[in-house]
């Protein structure tokens, strides 16, 4: 991660801690609030224009560029002692994935059979696992990065892959804003990685979206998932039904020992 997007980063952080949303934010420099959206969304920011910012947030830019400075760039996954923790807990994994989808203390204690203590609890377990960072009056900072992404061989994974996604895909699909396609091509692998690379720029603008909305009131959002696999694959009834390949049969050789009859 460049300097530009650490600071940026940092930036975010604060006017997340100090309450400030991209359309408060927008009043306060005399701005569109999509224009500021999109000046956060390309990375273009001018000193001027960030000093600005700063100081309509009351926050320092001097320390903006400090705490930048001492920034470690964020992983994209846990380790697998990280996940094994999760996994160990029930809740403290219910917490995490909460926690990833930026709820609060209180919206977790609303929605889920779970004490304010308890919850509390679990915070300070993330905060040792250095998932989150525990603030005061239980605000917290994510140290993962937005592209975060479970281990493809780790015990999170696994155990949705084994409980979760049958339950996942019982749905009809058939929802606003729902939509389930299994489109099969032949491909060459320049074209396969291609493919890959637009499916990670998609959930780089889901992370974004995600990010941006995150102070709508929850009645104007919904849970979404996303779930996206690309492999190369065959129906195991298909495959059964191929034909079986027959194989060459080999050369004859004859290996003479010793002088060849003239």
């Amino acid at each position: 991660m460049s300097s530009p997007e650490l600071i940026l980063q940092v930036l975010r952080s604060e006017l997340r801690a100090a309450g400030l949303t991209y359309k408060m934010l927008a009043e306060r420099i005399g701005m569109s609030e999509s224009s500021v959206k999109r000046m956060f969304g390309q990375k273009d920011m001018s000193l001027t224009r960030l000093a600005e910012i700063c100081k309509a947030a009351g926050v320092a830019l001097e320390d903006i560029l400090r705490q930048s400075a001492d920034v470690t760039p964020p992983n994209d996954t846990l380790t697998l002692e990280q996940e094994k923790s999760l996994m160990a807990d029930p809740k403290l994994l219910l917490v995490a994935i909460s926690c990833l989808g930026h709820w609060t203390l209180e919206q977790i204690v609303e929605t889920y059979q779970m004490t304010e203590a308890e919850c509390i609890l679990n915070m300070i377990a993330l905060d040792k696992l250095d998932v989150i960072e525990l603030r005061p009056n239980n605000k917290y900072r994510l140290k993962v990065s937005p592209a975060f992404h479970w281990r493809s061989d780790g015990p999170v994974q696994q155990y949705f892959r084994e409980h979760v996604v049958a339950d996942y895909f019982d749905g009809r699909f058939d929802g606003k804003g729902e939509t389930l396609l299994c489109v099969p091509a032949r491909l060459s692998d320049r074209s396969a990685q291609e493919i890959v690379l637009k499916i990670q720029q998609l959930v780089a603008e889901l992370a974004r979206f995600h990010q941006e909305e995150r102070r709508l009131p929850p009645e104007q959002k919904d849970g979404f998932t996303l779930v996206v696999g690309f492999r190369s694959w065959e129906f195991s009834a298909f495959t059964a039904l191929r034909r079986p390949q027959v194989k060459p049969e080999p050369a004859s050789i004859t290996h003479h020992i010793g002088p060849r009859k003239r």
